[in-house]
């Protein structure tokens, strides 16, 4: 095998390969990389002195392409464990959106014997920690059992560092992909065993379409023009007649690689493969003739309404966002057809790929009188068994995004709970800001419970690198996992995106955000310890907003260019030292948060105003939001100026507008806008009832 991989990815595979356990003695098999052939194009002393430990060792690799595709560590006796790799397997792409790789080392006993993490562009991992926190971490795998179901990857371990097991949604997705990818290899070279009868998805061998055909590979039908005329007499249009196909159909399941490879080609089965989860199934379908099977109203209504797919009692439709156009087939012998199909059935449709289905292409016509006749093509179908793997003897776990929001329910729950009570609060505004003390009161509490409990105990703040990885992930290929794998950042974000069309920006930023929570209790603090309040002229105010905004629009430009460079900037958030990482960073990272804090002990939210470049992301569509329920007066602004002088981020015009941009929903200018005591509006009418 060619050294076709980095030399520090070589260094990793032989490192990893030591720590699986030796075979006995034997012959070297034929082909194999012995670390002795690489030696010599090998200037790095730590290397070579792996490489030489390795030969010493009589470990040899050998590449395996049969998906899933991994190397074959092989000692004096044969095989003794297999390498693989989690890019190439799980197509495993971070929080950051771009790739993460990891090496995964699986032991015949079907355990992690190692790992190492080669690529990331993780925004957690990128500053602030440390490699040897992360080798921690990662190393901290070793043993796992990949027979046990995968709720075992949520098991506490002692030898995790605190500081990189807060990076939650990072080390959830490194733990999917590598457990995934180890998995994949466990069960595909029959290491341990799955959870019923499945799919054959390792064993490859050469067929021409001929021989698909033939050996039941691919179901068949076909519907002539005579006999769809037949079948659809009256229709407005008549089917033309004679013996052409009206429909010439075929179907079957693409995953064993006997079948997807050679029908479809190497390339565009791997692309097939790396957006299928664990328990979907890849169904393909090809026609020719005068009737289409795809038709074109699906791209207006996202599903394929001219063919239904079939499994006992239950109809299962096929979706547009599940669909894959191919071109040309590669399979020898194969005719020339009009359209061919790729669909990604969900497993959590409840199809099951190893037993027998229905597809039923549908055809329906208008008749003269305005009614219709139609016509079904049935084509059965079922995989055949040289296809299908035995049932194991142990269950294989459901996906990790499930256990997790499974070990986290009582998490769930209580940032459900904070949700709802602060939609009941969004939508109650008006008679709770008549109640100042209330008000106060009530909004004092929520924001401690912010601070302390969704911010440094659920993980719950937000980040602009997340809004960065959710428009990288529209680019480079969207994947619900990668976003649901963290309930509560999950949760937040569906809420602060309903939010912004109801209420705007303030939702998040007034309410939800720990650090501006942090902020305005300090700030609080300062202000009843006598701290004096600095007010910014508003014609500078309103420039230095510029500043927020551009640093949005450089980290989310830059990330076009380097996501690495771009979560360098993204630093200026200090969101992950003074909330994810409790303080528990570099000492500049918690001088840049203490100095943040300390203007903001004068000038109340000081970050939030000028520097938080979440809040210029999410002021973006905010003047998109359905209503706007902040009252206003006409004397506001021209006869009273209060409001502006009270809100706490300037968020008010001299002419009494409220920003929409600018607004963190605070209720505080509602407050003020119902108290007697300090409207000047109110007064006057107390004094005056008959005034307006």
């Amino acid at each position: 095998m060619p050294l076709a991989f980095p030399l520090r990815s070589a260094a990793a595979l032989i490192a990893i390969a030591l720590a699986l356990p030796a075979a006995p003695a034997a012959a070297q098999p034929a082909g194999a990389l012995t670390p002795a052939a690489v030696e010599p194009a090998v200037p790095d002393a730590g290397l070579a002195a792996e490489l030489f430990a390795a030969e010493a060792s009589g470990l040899s690799l050998l590449r395996e392409d049969a998906p899933p595709p991994a190397w074959a560590v092989r000692g004096p006796g044969g095989p003794v464990g297999y390498i693989a790799s989690s890019w190439e397997i799980t197509r495993s792409v971070g929080y950051s959106g771009k790739p993460i790789d990891i090496l995964v080392a699986v032991s015949p006993e079907g355990r992690i014997a190692g790992a190492r993490l080669m690529r990331h562009n993780e925004p957690v991992l990128t500053l602030g920690i440390s490699d040897q926190d992360i080798a921690a971490y990662v190393a901290a795998f070793e043993g796992l059992d990949l027979a046990k179901p995968r709720l075992a990857a949520f098991e506490a371990r002692d030898d995790v560092p605190d500081i990189i097991s807060r990076a939650t949604v990072t080390t959830g997705v490194i733990r999917d992909a590598l457990i995934r990818t180890a998995r994949a290899v466990a069960l595909g070279r029959g290491l341990i065993g799955g959870g019923g009868a499945r799919v054959d998805r390792a064993s490859l061998s050469e067929k021409s379409w001929q021989a698909l055909v033939a050996d039941g590979d691919l179901a068949h039908t076909r519907v002539s023009l005579a006999e769809a005329r037949a079948a659809l007499a009256g229709a407005k249009v008549p089917v033309p007649s004679g013996d052409a196909p009206f429909i010439e159909l075929w179907a079957g399941i693409l995953d064993p690689p006997t079948i997807g490879v050679n029908l479809i080609g190497r390339r565009a089965y791997d692309r097939v493969m790396a957006g299928m989860g664990p328990d979907d199934a890849a169904l393909f379908v090809a026609s020719r003739g005068l009737h289409s099977h795809r038709g074109t109203a699906w791209r207006q209504s996202g599903v394929f309404d001219r063919i239904e797919l079939i499994q006992d009692e239950k109809t299962i439709a096929l979706s547009a966002d599940d669909y894959m156009r191919i071109d040309e087939l590669a399979a020898d012998g194969a005719p020339e057809l009009k359209e061919i199909s790729v669909f990604r059935v969900p497993g959590a449709s409840g199809f099951d790929p190893v037993r027998g289905f229905r597809l039923a292409a549908r055809v329906e016509r208008e008749t003269a009188d305005g009614g219709t006749v139609s016509l079904r093509v049935p084509l059965d179908h079922t995989l055949p068994r040289a296809h299908v793997l035995p049932a194991p003897d142990r269950p294989e776990g459901r996906p990790l995004w499930e256990q997790a929001w499974e070990a986290k329910r009582w998490t769930v729950a209580g940032v459900a709970l904070m949700l709802a009570v602060l939609a009941g609060i969004l939508f109650l505004q008006e008679p709770l800001s008549r109640r100042r003390r209330l008000w106060s009161r009530i909004r004092t509490g929520y924001l401690a419970v912010t601070l302390v409990w969704l911010g440094w105990i659920a993980g719950g703040q937000l980040s602009v690198v997340q809004v960065v990885a959710f428009l990288q992930s529209l680019l480079t290929g969207f994947r619900w996992e990668t976003f649901l794998i963290e309930p509560v950042i999950f949760l937040l974000w569906s809420f602060v995106a309903l939010g912004l069309l109801f209420w705007g920006r303030g939702v998040f930023c007034g309410w939800l955000c720990p650090f501006g929570a942090l902020q305005e209790l300090t700030n609080r603090a300062a202000q009843h310890l006598g701290v004096p309040q600095l007010r910014v002229p508003f014609a500078v105010h309103e420039r230095l907003w510029a500043i927020k905004y551009t640093l949005f629009l450089g980290i989310l430009g830059l990330s076009f260019y380097s996501m690495q460079e771009a979560l360098v900037l993204a630093e200026v958030e200090p969101f992950k030292t003074a909330i994810s990482m409790r303080f528990m960073r570099a000492w500049p990272f918690v001088a840049f948060v203490v100095a943040l804090l300390a203007a903001g002990l004068f000038i109340e939210r000081f970050y939030c105003r000028y520097l938080c470049p979440l809040g210029a992301a999410l002021a973006i569509p905010a003047k998109l939001k359905l209503f706007d329920w902040l009252r206003r007066r006409p004397q506001c602004g021209r006869e009273c100026r209060i409001c502006e002088t009270k809100c706490m981020v300037q968020a008010i015009d001299p002419m009494g507008a409220i920003n929409p941009n600018e607004c963190v929903l605070c209720l505080h200018c509602q407050a003020v806008l119902h108290d007697h005591a300090t409207c000047p509006v109110l007064k006057r009418r107390a004094r005056r009832p008959e005034a307006g």
